[in-house]
């Protein structure tokens, strides 16, 4: 009877993750079309399927939809699934409700890569941060390893100092620059999706798909390095190879979202909390769902970013803040951070 119950239970749990999961994708849906309808200027949501369905290189709505809604549009999508995927792992590496990407030193690298190509060799093209910003945060999550190996507080310490001598070797470069290079920096560092196009898409996508597919197969390994070494020795997992995978996977998919939008607030960090909340700590379940919640977050940020401030926008690292933030206070003041 109680084996049953048990069993009974179990399915229960498992239909509301796929319901969850489903409704997920159904709004992602709904605001990916939204997002290709709105912006400085509206368009009707047949106007936007005439441009998929049968585009006319002579008509400028057509082209702003093509050229311009539809990879941004994909682009946010990507770069949550990357910035969720990275926070999921991030926790439960560090056994830390508060990690996020930024912790292993990322985001400074990829500034101060892209800081050094603006001036030394005056990269002012969106796809050419892209790259740049990709080779720093790559060195800087390999400097933040090297020095703290496998332990989570060794991880943490060496991604905080990095991070602090990378942004003051930032700082210094732009202090020393003309106005033209700190305009170009202040435009990517406040983290925007505006102007990028599939030049930038492509390289993000194929990163977060890479980056992806390692995190998930890392699943069950995950499940096991969370409880600490001892168990996870218990459990057979591996934690030096759980740990080195795992860093690869981090710096793969944050380090291209990094680099495509900017350093984007509260989105790593949030999403892999919600998803707790609803799915549970199972990182098979709880790693699509971190991805999921993220794009969504991230999608909704950028397309009122679009509209509260119409005809001009504000950054979606800024609205990814504005609504991340308060979002993430309030879960903590309830008592509703999920223990790892």
């Amino acid at each position: 009877m109680l084996a049953e119950m048990a069993m009974q239970g179990g399915s229960a749990h498992r239909s509301r993750q796929r319901i969850a999961l489903l409704a997920g994708l159904v709004l992602l849906a709904v605001l990916a079309l939204v997002s290709c309808c709105v912006g400085t200027r509206t368009l009707p949501l047949s106007v936007t399927w005439q441009a998929v369905q049968a585009f006319d290189p002579g008509n400028s709505d057509h082209l702003l939809v093509r050229l311009l809604r539809i990879p941004r549009t994909l682009i946010a999508i990507v770069v949550g699934v990357a910035l969720g995927a990275a926070g999921a792992v991030m926790q439960a590496l560090t056994r830390n409700p508060l990690a996020d990407p930024g912790l292993l030193g990322i985001n400074a690298g990829a500034a101060t890569a892209i800081t050094v190509a603006v001036v030394a060799f005056g990269i002012t093209d969106v796809t050419g941060y892209l790259w740049c910003g990709l080779i720093g945060a790559a060195l800087a999550g390999a400097g933040v390893y090297l020095l703290g190996g496998v332990d989570p507080v060794r991880l943490v310490l060496a991604g905080v100092a990095l991070t602090v001598v990378l942004q003051a070797l930032t700082q210094v470069i732009l202090l020393n620059s003309d106005e033209a290079v700190y305009d170009q920096f202040r435009h990517w560092s406040v983290g925007s999706l505006q102007g990028r196009g599939m030049a930038v898409f492509w390289p993000v996508a194929v990163a977060t798909l890479l980056g992806s597919a390692l995190a998930l197969s890392l699943a069950r390994p995950l499940d096991a390095v969370v409880l600490g070494e001892d168990l996870g020795h218990a459990l057979g997992a591996h934690p030096l190879r759980v740990w080195s995978l795992a860093m690869l996977a981090v710096v793969v998919l944050a380090g291209a979202a990094t680099a495509a939008a900017g350093p984007l607030a509260f989105v790593g960090l949030a999403a892999p909390h919600v998803a707790r909340r609803i799915v549970g700590p199972a990182h098979r379940v709880l790693m699509p769902a971190s991805m999921l919640i993220a794009a969504l977050l991230l999608l909704a940020a950028d397309v009122l970013g679009r509209v509260i401030a119409w005809p001009s926008e504000i950054g979606v690292g800024i609205m990814a803040a504005l609504i991340g933030g308060p979002c993430f206070v309030a879960l903590a003041r309830q008592r509703r951070i999920a223990h790892l």
